[in-house]
């Protein structure tokens, strides 16, 4: 893949006890996007904790190497999953589908009813996409392989297309 066709991806972890060594999940992210061609712009780990989250959100939206943010963690229904109520104020448009297709994926392959539990999302901030993926490595490597790569090119095209 040429460095055009490259599209350059942020990566958050939301967890309060996940360190680089043992971040699974965005090592997998990581991993998977840079097996697809593309440039990985940032990566860190941060605590579930609303502004945090938020603050490196609106830092990456803003730097133009990055046009994709991708986070896993905090997006169940504890206490402390918030990454959902963090993100999605910042959304200049939801990407429903994302959420529906993901939470249909992971009832039919792999988790059954507890799928209803998830509230994995998608939208756009601006002319960014933004995906908000659970913390297991399992819900990780699905959302990857079955919907984010697949359509990540045609994505950032329908954000940036009145740019070019």
């Amino acid at each position: 893949m040429d460095k055009k066709s490259s599209i350059g991806i942020a990566v958050l972890t939301v967890s309060d006890t996940r360190t680089k060594e043992t971040d699974k999940s965005g090592g997998t992210i990581i991993q998977k996007a840079e097996a697809a061609g593309h440039q990985i712009e940032d990566y860190k780990i941060c605590v579930d904790e609303k502004e945090e989250i938020t603050d490196i959100v609106k830092k990456w939206s803003k730097n133009a190497t990055i046009e994709v943010i991708i986070i896993t963690g905090g997006s169940g229904i504890g206490k402390r999953d918030i990454t959902i109520e963090a993100v999605t104020p910042l959304f200049s448009k939801i990407i429903d589908g994302f959420g529906e297709l993901f939470r249909f994926l992971s009832y039919t392959e792999d988790v059954g009813s507890k799928a209803l539990l998830s509230r994995a999302t998608a939208g756009a901030i601006e002319e960014k996409v933004l995906f908000a993926l659970p913390g297991s490595s399992k819900a990780v490597e699905l959302a990857m392989d079955k919907l984010i790569l697949p359509e990540l090119h045609h994505i950032v095209h329908e954000l940036t297309k009145h740019l070019r």
